[in-house]
């Protein structure tokens, strides 16, 4: 497997810039793409190389596939980095980049497609031994299959999307008065974001918690796990507060949990780093929920605890290089991090325009990834997430004390910021006593 030498990053924002530091850190050279709305993008004075790949619009530059592989070949890059979003678990991007000799650094074409249809998924992880919610055993067809499986699985039940995600094509049913409408306008939304109705069926799980395990693996077989997030504060299943380790846990529990990730990963020869994502009930039952085949936004808490530099392990793996042993490193305190967004923080509400002044905190257990800069303007194209703080402390309520400190000297004027709201969740009682679940803030009427 040959060393690679210039990688192209096909992603914006906080990551384009990490992924920089992490290249360079590899004394590689980076080279970056952007859209016409990015070009005053701070980040493109660091990379090697940069290359405008269309207008503002997504699916006229970071979604367009034959630009990005032209700018990858005309910047003689060997090898593309996807981040997260965008084409990061995009099948057809992953193809055309192997016809075209380019390394994808990330997990491999076949697995990618498995863990893509969720039912499908569901099923090899079933037969693999790992725990799966109740629900049907594949894609269901029609409106009366519904009401026959939702008898057999007994309600309330969810219909997902086999395809996609992020809350879209999903519907929560009570009763078996509701499926119909459930059922036509899940289907329908799925088509709508993803180009594909196909939706399948299962147990819904009330008042669970979000927990998943970080996975690294390499492409001699083996596979580790970095511990796990709680990803529980969520909004309409976007992703708020996330922190390692989960408290929730016991110990017995835990050690439970990361062998049934790792096993997961193994049944599927999975290599680079991945995420194995669970629910979990008030008995603190598991169960397997999906596999994002790709970096996540929350990563940075599993750097923090372990030591390990994810982004730049996946550009390792690529290469051929063995990933540490599992006691070759510590999990050790505890991380937080706070998804910092260009929105209200009553409404979230987006709020783009110029940002004006600036401060960002900083000190010992506090890490922020961003790329903004007094003086830029926050585009209304593109997600709204501007920073991540992340802090770290010996124990959760280091971690949380720190964040405090961190969100109140966190200053920006021009636009509206999330970090009201989570200093409000950080004081929060049932935050602090570990006492909410994925639907916390609808239930409390906090968004």
């Amino acid at each position: 497997m040959k060393k690679l030498k210039r990688i192209l990053i096909a992603n914006r924002g906080e990551i384009a810039l990490r992924a920089i530091r992490a290249i360079h850190k590899l004394e590689k050279e980076a080279v970056c793409i952007y859209s016409k709305a990015d070009k005053e993008a701070i980040y493109l004075k660091f990379a090697d190389g940069a290359v405008c790949v269309g207008p503002a619009h997504s699916n006229k530059s970071y979604l367009n596939i034959p630009a990005i592989i032209t700018a990858a070949e005309m910047t003689e890059c060997d090898a593309i980095f996807p981040g997260y979003g965008f084409l990061s678990e995009n099948q057809t991007f992953v193809e055309i980049c192997k016809a075209h000799n380019i390394a994808f650094i990330g997990p491999s074409l076949e697995v990618m497609e498995i863990m893509a249809d969720k039912s499908k998924a569901k099923e090899i992880m079933k037969e693999s031994g790992v725990p799966v919610i109740p629900g049907s055993e594949g894609a269901i067809a029609s409106v009366e299959e519904a009401k026959k499986q939702a008898k057999e699985v007994g309600y309330p039940i969810i219909l997902k999307a086999a395809s996609g995600g992020g809350g879209r094509g999903m519907r929560v049913v009570e009763d078996e008065e509701h499926i119909e409408n459930a059922f036509l306008a899940a289907s329908n939304e799925a088509e709508s974001a993803f180009g594909d109705p196909t939706i399948y069926m299962e147990k819904y799980i009330e008042k669970p918690r979000h927990i998943e395990v970080q996975i690294l693996g390499d492409k001699h077989g083996n596979v580790i796990h970095l511990g796990e997030r709680d990803c529980s504060l969520q909004r309409r299943h976007q992703k708020l507060i996330e922190e390692s380790p989960a408290n929730i846990l016991d110990e017995k529990t835990r050690k439970k949990l990361h062998e049934t990730a790792v096993k997961a990963a193994k049944a599927i020869g999975y290599y680079s780093a991945g995420t194995i994502e669970f629910l979990v009930d008030k008995n603190l039952n598991f169960y397997f929920m999906e596999m994002n085949t790709r970096l996540q936004v929350e990563h940075p808490v599993s750097e923090m605890v372990t030591g390990l530099d994810l982004v730049e392990w996946m550009m390792k793996i690529e290469e051929g290089e063995k990933i540490p042993s599992q006691d070759e490193f510590e999990i050790k305190g505890h991380s937080l991090e706070c998804r910092i967004l260009a929105e209200d923080p009553e409404k979230f509400i987006p709020s783009p325009g110029k940002i004006q002044k600036l401060y960002i905190p900083g000190g010992k257990d506090v890490r922020i990834d961003t790329h903004i800069y007094a003086g830029y303007t926050v585009p209304q194209y593109y997600d709204s997430l501007l920073a991540k703080v992340i802090t770290y402390g010996k124990n959760r309520n280091e971690a949380i004390k720190a964040m405090k400190e961190a969100l109140k000297e966190f200053t920006v004027e021009g636009i509206k910021i999330s970090a009201p709201f989570h200093l409000k969740m950080l004081e929060n009682k049932d935050f602090i006593n570990n006492n909410y679940d994925t639907k916390y803030l609808e239930t409390k009427g906090l968004v």
